[in-house]
C-alpha cells in the first residue's frame, strides 16, 4: 500500500465551541492540505452540543468534501470518539482538541510509526523531555503531575508518562481491539485505553508536544481528576 492510499481520520471532539469550531476546522484543514500525504478526512464529533455547534459542523461538512460531522444524543467525550472511531474505516484514527492545543507540527510525527506499522498506538506528551508547556496553571500542571505519579505507583512498568494530553492515535487494529474494552466514556477514557493497550501487549510511542493551554477552559480540574482516580482503581481492582 502506498503512503497515497493510506489514510487518517483526524477526529475533533466537540461541546458548545461555535467560537472555535470554524476558525480551528478551517486552520487544520490549510495544515493537512499542505503537509500531510495521507488520504484524510477531519470527522466532527459533537457529544450533545446545545448551542449552535449542531448547525455550524453540519455547515462545515456541506462545504468542504473533506469533513464530516457526526451528532451524538449524549455528552461525554470518550463517547465521541468511541463513535468516531469506530464508526470509521481510516487506516489510523487520531484526535485532538477542539482548541489545538498541541502545535500542528507533531501530527505527522505522531501518526507515521502507525502508518508505517512500527506502532499501533501514539500519544503526545507534556511531561517528556523536549516538550513545551505554556499558559498552564499551577492546579493543572500539579493535577497531572500527581495524578500520573499515582498511575506509575498503581501500574508498576507503565509504558507511558503523560495519560491525559489530548492528543492521541491509533492503528485500525488497535481501535477494533482496544476502544470496545475501554469502559468510560468520558474523561478517564484516555487513560483507560492506554492502560488496556498497555495490557494487551501494545508499545506505545511517545511524541513529545509544545502544548499551549487553554485560558477558557470548563474542564472541572477537581471533578474530572476524582473522577479518573475512580477509574483507577476500577481498572486496577475491578478489571
Amino acid at each position: 500500500m502506498t503512503i497515497q492510499s493510506k489514510s487518517l481520520d483526524v477526529v475533533i471532539p466537540v461541546y458548545n465551541e461555535e467560537q472555535d469550531l470554524e476558525p480551528s476546522i478551517s486552520q487544520l484543514r490549510t495544515f493537512l492540505a499542505q503537509n500531510c500525504p495521507y488520504q484524510w478526512c477531519v470527522v466532527i464529533a459533537d457529544n450533545a452540543s446545545t448551542d449552535r455547534t449542531p448547525e455550524i459542523g453540519r455547515e462545515l461538512a456541506a462545504r468542504w468534501p473533506d469533513v464530516a460531522y457526526l451528532r451524538l444524543p449524549q455528552k461525554g467525550r470518550g463517547r465521541a470518539l468511541r463513535w468516531a472511531w469506530l464508526d470509521g474505516t481510516a487506516d489510523a484514527v487520531c484526535y485532538m482538541d477542539v482548541d489545538l492545543s498541541t502545535d500542528l507540527k507533531y501530527l505527522l510525527p505522531l501518526v507515521e510509526p502507525l502508518m508505517h506499522a512500527t506502532h499501533h498506538v501514539a500519544i503526545g506528551s507534556r511531561l517528556l523531555p523536549g516538550s513545551e508547556v505554556v499558559d498552564r496553571t499551577p492546579l493543572r500542571e500539579f493535577t497531572s503531575r500527581v495524578y500520573n505519579l499515582l498511575i506509575a505507583i498503581m501500574f508498576p512498568g507503565r509504558t507511558f508518562v503523560d495519560a491525559q494530553c489530548g492528543f492521541k492515535a491509533l492503528s485500525r487494529q488497535a481501535a477494533q481491539e482496544l476502544v470496545p474494552q475501554v469502559v468510560d466514556n468520558a474523561w478517564f477514557f484516555d487513560t483507560e485505553l492506554l492502560l488496556r493497550a498497555r495490557a494487551a501487549g501494545y508499545e506505545i510511542h511517545q511524541v513529545p508536544v509544545r502544548w499551549v493551554d487553554d485560558p477558557a477552559s470548563t474542564v472541572n480540574v477537581v471533578d474530572t481528576a476524582w473522577k479518573d482516580i475512580k477509574g483507577l482503581f476500577r481498572v486496577r481492582f475491578g478489571g
